[in-house]
């Protein structure tokens, strides 16, 4: 392995520049040689704010290339499982926005392609990174709280998608929840067994006629019989909320959300504070900072990635669990729809 791992990106949209930009100039140990995407102009902008040396309309200019040693995939959903797989006969190491795709045969054909090339996947779960949340995974591990009983996760966007996305994106529980399904993992160390899920169309009436639900709440019940949590909505007025609480025989863990400063102005009218950061670009930047980090470390040194392919998977296995749930009322096993 060279000193510098040379990188292509897949994808100039929003989170492949966001990751373009963390990749030029905030991870160590890194080249980034090369950017597509389906609109070349988009993928030329990208290259030439960031001075990156290729850019390309057809991707598999990308995995042809025997210079490039891994590549970050940043496409739509619908392509995920298909550049896992051609980056895997390429001998590439992956870095793959989650989720890895819609149908459980197609990831487990991509998994099956990853394995046998024996190169390292990722999967962009970037809230594991963040450092709040990490320190409740960590007091969780460490015991302070004792076992764990109840775990609860707060997660709302401040406004809905636009309803071109929401008829595509699968639904929430496979586009917004599965942050919150991997979060659930994370933090309880141990795996969900089952699923209630309740959802309404309480924000906008055109989500409901594109077959969604724009709020939810869910609960789990994880394998050491500890039950949890999830509450979504698709618009929060203030701001992004995203608290977690672990509650345990021996305590408590809890983190609030992020604010831009922590300045509370007190005066014989009211106590006030500001709002919590607007989204995730703002709430999140150190986590995907993080989490290229440490990719990069993982292909450099060897090692095993901190988020892998199973780990992509069993959240896609809890959204189908949830969304047949809140399709019929009913607590869902996740045998029964992953035999």
């Amino acid at each position: 392995m060279t000193e510098k791992l040379n990188i292509g990106i897949i994808g100039a949209g929003r989170i492949g520049r966001l990751h373009a930009e963390h990749l030029a100039y905030r991870v160590p140990g890194v080249k980034l040689v090369a950017i597509s995407d389906i609109i070349v102009s988009a993928a030329e902008q990208v290259a030439g704010q960031l001075q990156i040396p290729a850019a390309c309309q057809d991707h598999r200019r990308i995995m042809e290339d025997p210079a490039i040693q891994a590549v970050v995939i940043c496409s739509s959903t619908d392509t995920h499982s298909q550049m896992i797989e051609e980056a895997a006969v390429a001998g590439k190491h992956i870095f793959c926005e989650k989720p890895i795709d819609y149908d459980l045969g197609r990831i487990d054909h991509a998994l099956a392609a990853v394995e046998q090339a024996g190169v390292k996947l990722q999967i962009g779960f970037n809230r594991r990174f963040d450092p709040n949340f990490r320190r409740v995974r960590d007091v969780v591990a460490a015991g302070q709280i004792g076992q764990p009983h109840v775990l609860r996760i707060t997660s709302r966007d401040p406004a809905p998608p636009p309803v071109a996305y929401i008829k595509v994106s699968g639904g929430i529980f496979l586009d917004m929840t599965i942050h919150d399904f991997d979060m659930a993992r994370f933090l309880m160390g141990e795996d969900v067994d089952e699923i209630y899920a309740a959802g309404g169309v309480l924000v906008d009436p055109a989500i409901g006629e594109a077959g969604d639900v724009d709020t939810a709440l869910i609960t789990l019940r994880f394998r050491s019989g500890a039950l949890g949590a999830i509450d979504n909505s698709r618009k929060a007025v203030y701001g992004y909320d995203q608290r977690v609480e672990v509650f345990g025989s021996n305590g408590m863990v809890a983190v609030s959300n992020n604010l831009p400063n922590s300045a509370v102005v007190s005066t014989a009218q009211a106590v006030t504070g500001s709002l919590p950061l607007f989204f995730f670009v703002e709430r999140y930047t150190e986590s995907y900072i993080a989490e290229m980090k440490a990719f990069v470390e993982a292909v450099l040194q060897d090692t095993t990635p901190p988020v892998t392919g199973l780990d992509g998977r069993k959240p896609v296995v809890m959204g189908y669990a949830a969304a047949k749930s809140c399709r019929e009322n009913r607590p869902v096993k996740l045998s029964e729809v992953d035999a």
